[in-house]
């Protein structure tokens, strides 16, 4: 079986990568149904026998490797591309890792799921973006998804949010006054990092609390359920569109390779 390799900062932030990027496959391929996705690839992080790997985690990850007869990967930092920014030289050896991997363990590994909040830093994303520059014709293939949340995750999780009855649209609407725009539509506005007031309320992870009443089934319906069409159209701002397509145009192509 074929895997795909997903990094992240969080498990929430796999979870919903994940569910959203297996939403779009069953969506645009035609004979895919949701049941038969354990049977054709599998989520895994770099290590045999997890679901993910964390950004803060790498490091650790290939001294293990070493350990096991893997070589550690090196960059120097800079590339075709120039030095490389922010993130770029950690995703640079990630890659250069997962070749390792699929040469050495014989893992099939078809793809890579690069996950970041941008936390106001978009040098985050043109890192990785240079990365995959590097890499695009490097063998074995792999197909190199990135998904960056602007200002993060939450904000995500609010382009699919639609309240679903009289109390959540009364606490929307009391949201919605006293920001003076849509939180949902608009959550690439949320820009606070702050718990305290008076920048609480700009906070998207406060605002997802406040709309959930903190609780994660209600807010794992955000992208689960809600239309895709939805959170395309809300989720320009917010990177979220962009990772849908992301999906769309590079890791659906798995489907076609012979070995699946």
């Amino acid at each position: 079986m074929i895997e795909v390799v997903v990094i992240v900062e969080s498990r929430m932030d796999a979870v919903t990568a994940t569910k959203l990027a297996e939403r779009v496959l069953v969506e645009k391929i035609d004979w895919l149904e949701p049941e038969s996705l354990e049977h054709l690839f599998k989520w895994t992080g770099l290590e045999s026998g997890t679901e993910h790997s964390c950004w803060k985690d790498i490091g650790d990850i290939m001294n293990r490797a070493e350990k096991e007869g893997i070589p550690k990967p090196r960059f120097l930092g800079h590339g075709k591309t120039g030095v490389l920014k922010a993130d770029g030289a950690i995703a640079m050896k990630t890659l250069k890792l997962i070749k390792l991997l699929h040469r050495k363990k014989s893992r099939k590994i078809a793809a890579v799921l690069f996950i970041r909040d941008l936390d106001n830093q978009p040098e985050r994303r043109q890192g990785i973006e240079q990365a995959r520059i590097e890499q695009i014709d490097e063998q074995p293939r792999i197909e190199i998804v990135i998904g960056t949340a602007d200002r993060m995750r939450e904000a995500w999780v609010l382009n699919g949010f639609s309240p679903l009855n009289v109390e959540e649209n009364q606490i929307l609407e009391q949201i919605k006054t006293k920001l003076n725009f849509h939180p949902c539509e608009e959550a690439h506005k949320l820009r606070s990092n702050s718990f305290a007031e008076p920048d609480r309320f700009r906070n998207p992870k406060v605002v997802v609390e406040q709309l959930t009443g903190g609780d994660m089934s209600r807010e794992q319906q955000c992208w689960e359920e809600t239309d895709l069409e939805i959170l395309r159209s809300r989720g320009t701002s917010t990177g979220l569109s962009e990772y849908l397509k992301e999906v769309e145009q590079r890791l659906i192509s798995i489907f076609d390779r012979a070995d699946l």
